[in-house]
């Protein structure tokens, strides 16, 4: 790769997401927007090894997606896949369009980088849709890259891409930010898109890896964008947080040969102090702004609790059994309720961990490989070894991640060599 592509894709990175969100506040298209966008880009990748790397990429870039969109215009592309209302004003105003597209990377680029972020977590597009075309449009990620991280085919991620364009296409939902009490409902689903790519890289659910670390960046990098994008949310502030502290925890989560490392096991001083700073500033304004009993700042002051500690043995277990309490009182979920059934257990004993695990509906974590591994760690601590030896046998039928499966079979063995 020559220094001038290395320089496009450099430049792709940073602008794509201003580039395309920029488009979409012209044309209130995010499809169009980013076929736009991509135009724009081969025409840099053609362009710039002849004439030079432009002074202002960002604007280079901006003024071939006008002269793209101007020229489909005029061949009438653009009217065939617009909404009829919009391309009817577009084709009377094509001047103005040139123009609006002239300066739209100079008016407000925080309010339209956002409106992209709301309009990709649409909660008209399922889960999978979100979370697509969240890496897709605001992450900066190739289908190619996102589909890799999910172990799916480009194909498969592709036709998501288009059908989540598609729906929010037929749905005719605006490019906005939303106000009042529809953008607190709307946060909650741009904050949980992000959640859920941190946590498919922090512990991936299948796959032979136990993380994959570039979803954990680009969670991160979202969740820094969202705290300058919305400072006055609590929420927002209490996600980058937990996010911060959890990843300050990264290098010392794997072996020398990836093998996964359990916290107690962590060498604490692999862990990263400036990210953990981070997190609990995060965390302190999160709580300064009221949001201290919310989902996102509870779970982010059980991994401080974690944090704080300079041995496992120090670990303030109780104060996190109050902070589960507090979390399955406010967002109860079966989840929840098994983390803190772990929580039990080395705060009042296994015997106690175990009660609370069985207090958990059986139906709530049917198939989960998780249930089987906590019953396990607690009736070891119980010196019932062939009970335990039964349900890590569950538990690794279970699961679908190898690093996961080898630390499941490394216990096993350690409670029945014949294996």
């Amino acid at each position: 790769m020559s220094d001038v592509h290395r320089t496009i894709e450099a430049v792709w990175k940073i602008e794509s997401t201003r580039l395309v969100a920029a488009i979409a506040r012209v044309t209130s298209d995010i499809g169009i927007a980013e076929e736009l966008a991509q135009d724009a880009l081969v025409t840099a990748i053609e362009r710039w090894p002849v004439d030079g790397v432009p002074d202002n990429p960002a604007s280079w870039l901006m003024t071939a997606a006008k002269r793209r969109a101007i020229d489909n215009l005029r061949h009438g592309q653009m009217l065939q896949q617009k909404h009829e209302e919009i391309a009817r004003e577009l084709h009377e105003q094509q001047q103005r369009l040139g123009e609006a597209m002239d300066h739209a990377l100079d008016q407000v680029i925080d309010d339209d980088v956002l409106r992209l972020i709301f309009t990709a977590c649409h909660p008209a597009l399922p889960m999978e849709g979100r979370v697509a075309l969240t890496l897709r449009l605001v992450g900066g990620l190739t289908t190619e890259e996102i589909a890799r991280a999910f172990l799916v085919s480009e194909k498969t991620m592709g036709q998501r891409i288009f059908r989540a364009k598609k729906t929010l296409s037929d749905a005719k939902v605006p490019f906005e930010t939303p106000r009042g009490e529809e953008l607190q409902r709307r946060v909650n689903s741009v904050l949980s898109v992000v959640y859920l790519i941190f946590n498919e890289g922090y512990t991936a659910t299948s796959g032979d890896e136990w993380m994959r670390a570039a979803l954990c960046d680009e969670a991160l990098r979202l969740g820094r964008m969202l705290v300058q994008l919305l400072p006055a949310e609590s929420e927002v502030h209490a996600l980058l947080a937990l996010m911060e502290l959890n990843a300050s925890r990264t290098a010392a989560r794997r072996g020398t040969d990836g093998e996964a490392i359990l916290l107690p096991d962590q060498n604490r001083s692999l862990w990263n102090r400036m990210q953990l700073q981070r997190g609990l500033s995060a965390l302190d304004r999160a709580q300064q702004l009221g949001g201290q009993s919310r989902p996102y700042a509870l779970q982010a002051a059980i991994a401080a609790c974690h944090m704080r500690s300079r041995t496992a043995g120090e670990t303030d277990w109780q104060s996190i059994v109050n902070l589960y309490d507090t979390l399955l009182q406010n967002a109860p979920s079966p989840i929840v309720a098994l983390n803190r059934a772990v929580a039990v257990g080395m705060a009042r004993g296994p015997a106690a961990g175990l009660a609370a695990l069985d207090s958990i509906p059986q139906s709530a974590l049917a198939g989960n490989h998780l249930l089987h591994s906590v019953r396990a760690d607690l009736l070891i601590k119980m010196n019932s070894y062939p009970d335990a030896r039964q349900e890590l046998q569950r538990a690794i039928a279970l699961t679908q991640n190898l690093r996961e499966k080898q630390l499941l079979d490394q216990r096993l063995k350690q409670i029945d060599p014949s294996v």
